[in-house]
């Protein structure tokens, strides 16, 4: 009886823990949509992944040459809280928000397709972890 009554326990936490990180996401999602708006598409895609410290995420994304791209990063609901660095498949710095005091998004456009690597940080002087979460559109 108690072997079950611990299992339970944990699942709740779980479930508990779980429905509050979704809620979390939700939320920063939702602040990122607010900079996708028409003429920007949303890709479908939801990038998210839950950082402390110096922690870095690493995502992955083709861009399309010709087509214009929105890249859109929050980390709690303040602008300015994460670091956003896209690179080339060669690691060479293609842009960074750092250059601009962590500004939630960049437009851009490439003039043949190009296979990147985003790297998203938590600014440590503003919090200390979160949950990042970008968003890409694109002009259709």
């Amino acid at each position: 009886m108690r072997k079950l009554l611990y299992i339970f326990l944990l699942l709740s936490l779980n479930f508990v823990f779980s429905s509050k990180v979704s809620a979390q996401i939700d939320s920063i999602s939702n602040l990122c949509s607010g900079y996708l708006k028409p003429p920007y598409i949303s890709d479908g895609q939801q990038y998210s992944a839950l950082l402390n410290g110096d922690e870095i995420a690493e995502f992955h994304a083709t861009f399309y040459g010709g087509s214009t791209y929105r890249i859109v990063g929050f980390s709690g609901l303040q602008k300015g809280n994460l670091a956003i660095t896209v690179y080339d498949q060669e690691r060479n710095v293609l842009f960074s928000n750092k250059d601009y005091d962590n500004i939630p998004y960049w437009d851009f456009k490439f003039n043949s397709s190009m296979d990147c690597i985003i790297e998203a940080k938590i600014d440590s002087k503003n919090i200390t972890s979160g949950i990042a979460v970008l968003l890409i559109g694109f002009i259709q």
